[in-house]
């Protein structure tokens, strides 16, 4: 499927054959975790009194948003501090529903081969903290091969939709912004990809928008996905 994507330009294509990188998100792109985030900081929410905090109300308002920005709209929202255990409690909930429930996308491994056949360097860009960046590659068995070619929230000033994980990312695996593809499954992400300058792909293939498919193609496109595929 492709959502509303504008024909490809001779431009595009000079700009396809100098790529030399894939940067992926990581929920949502490389492994299905998204219905198990989002309902973990539904039920966090929750507890701390949000009671019409749900796993959809929160893919709508944080899909792709960092946990920290999360927990700053949430004191928006309340008027309160956020609790200081919040961020602890959300990731600790979720790596443990991972250990039961965490799958990687549908077909990843085949196109992860395909990449490296074809000489592509991949890494990882994404709003995850440290801790749960490193539980999700050990749970999926996806640690070995993104070792040393991963980037995440903590390591930068600011989160998506800012470039700066992109950034670190590129840098990371020795490629130049303006040769690598960005996979992503948000605005935020696909913002952050276009203003690293790097050519940003949606993608809609996760489990937590299989009732919002075309729909959430057509956000992404807003947001200047320069293709949208599931």
């Amino acid at each position: 499927m492709e959502g509303g994507s504008e024909p490809e330009t001779g431009k595009d294509r000079q700009r396809k054959n100098s790529a030399r990188a894939v940067i992926f998100d990581m929920d949502g792109c490389l492994v299905d975790s998204e219905p198990i985030s989002l309902a973990s900081i539904a039920r966090e929410m929750r507890t701390i009194g949000i009671a019409d905090a749900s796993a959809s109300s929160v893919a709508e308002q944080f899909l792709g948003v960092g946990i920290n920005d999360i927990c700053r709209k949430i004191e928006e929202r309340t008027g309160s501090p956020c609790p200081a255990d919040f961020i602890y409690r959300v990731e600790t909930r979720t790596i443990e529903s991972y250990k039961s429930g965490l799958r990687r996308i549908p077909d990843l491994d085949h196109l992860l081969d395909t990449l490296a056949d074809q000489g592509f360097e991949i890494a990882i860009a994404t709003g995850a903290s440290t801790r749960r960046l490193r539980a999700t590659l050990r749970i999926s068995g996806l640690d070995a091969v993104f070792d040393g070619k991963t980037a995440n929230v903590d390591e930068v000033a600011f989160g998506k939709p800012a470039p700066d994980v992109f950034l670190l990312a590129a840098q990371k695996i020795g490629v130049a912004a303006g040769n690598c593809i960005a996979i992503e499954d948000s605005p935020h992400g696909i913002e952050a990809a276009k203003a690293a300058g790097m050519w940003p792909i949606g993608f809609v293939g996760g489990s937590h928008l299989a009732d919002s498919r075309a729909n959430h193609a057509e956000t992404l496109t807003r947001a200047g996905a320069l293709h949208v595929l599931d």
